[in-house]
């Protein structure tokens, strides 16, 4: 899109969620409800695991991973949909709305990556268990968390790059209620092909390529699970395995109907992603705190130590 008047935009205007007037308030209480559990539940998660030493293990060091990117990834975005309910708070700076888009995808990426390492953890403790505590120390453990947010890193950093270097108009009028790099494209007045590729190799390829790996992992894992003789010992492999399929669900299910759904419902992605970055954070560790017994056993226990 060719633009007269290219210049550097100082500041863009964010459209926010569509809501009534009268919603205004409720709203606001809402969000910054939903943001207080999502940081009070993984804060949660990281006091429970640090206290109880039957939890110092590789699954619960990817599950405190989890619960830091948790809480970043919703610090990155819903501080701003809640300011979006006051006055003025739908503004935000041009290096403000480059630097959401670089942690928006850095932590999504890095997260993605995260969810594969723990289906690949759970595939070594149980398909290879005589070798699980080889393979899987706790420097392998930290090289493999750190691999996970250099790969979000590096990944993040080529897409904003080339968002940064796009020239832009007078418009700054964001249809979004965030900067997401397909609604700030819109803006520019360049040929943004390269740009759209970059997104697609992301969210299609590197995310559909974790899924795939994730979904075979499993296949493996099922298999193994079926062939322990004991029930029990079915039933706990299948715990530590549950609370992990489903948060992959929730993670996944946002992306597929995100592709599925027409091109021109931009309001939608909209609400979507505002579900999907103030939700989903808050979901996790309920998820692992109920079908998981383990975490449930030393939840317990903590709450016991401290009432006494």
């Amino acid at each position: 899109m060719e633009c007269p008047n290219q210049t550097v935009p100082t500041e863009f205007v964010l459209s926010g969620l569509p809501y009534p007037k009268e919603m205004e308030v409720p709203l606001f209480l809402f969000f910054s409800f939903m943001f207080i559990l999502t940081l009070s539940g993984n804060s949660l998660i990281l006091w429970v695991v640090a206290s109880d030493l039957h939890l110092h293990k590789p699954m619960y060091w990817f599950l405190c991973h989890l619960s830091i990117l948790d809480m970043a990834f919703a610090s990155v975005v819903v501080p701003k949909v809640i300011a979006g309910f006051l006055p003025g708070g739908k503004v935000i700076s041009f290096v403000g709305c480059m630097s959401q888009i670089f942690f928006f995808h850095f932590l999504g990426g890095a997260e993605c990556l995260l969810y594969t390492l723990m289906a690949y953890d759970r595939f070594m403790a149980i398909c290879k268990p005589l070798h699980y505590s080889t393979l899987m120390s706790w420097k392998t453990c930290l090289i493999l968390s750190l691999a996970t947010l250099i790969g979000g890193c590096l990944n993040s950093m080529v897409e904003t790059t080339l968002t940064i270097l796009l020239p832009y108009g007078q418009r700054n009028y964001v249809d979004f209620t965030f900067c997401d790099i397909s609604a700030v494209l819109k803006l520019a007045c360049a040929d943004t092909k390269l740009n759209e590729i970059m997104i697609i190799v992301d969210i299609g390829l590197v995310a559909m390529t974790c899924f795939l790996v994730i979904l075979i992992s499993y296949v493996y894992i099922i298999a193994a699970i079926l062939r322990i003789s004991s029930s029990e010992g079915r039933q706990r492999a299948f715990s530590t395995c549950t609370a992990h399929v489903t948060v992959v669900l929730i993670y996944y299910l946002p992306l597929v109907f995100h592709f599925l759904r027409p091109a021109t419902q931009d309001s939608l992605d909209g609400v979507l992603s505002t579900f999907y970055t103030t939700v989903t954070p808050l979901l996790n560790p309920v998820i692992y705190t109920l079908r998981n017994k383990e975490m449930k056993a030393a939840l317990v226990k903590l709450w016991g130590r401290n009432s006494e």
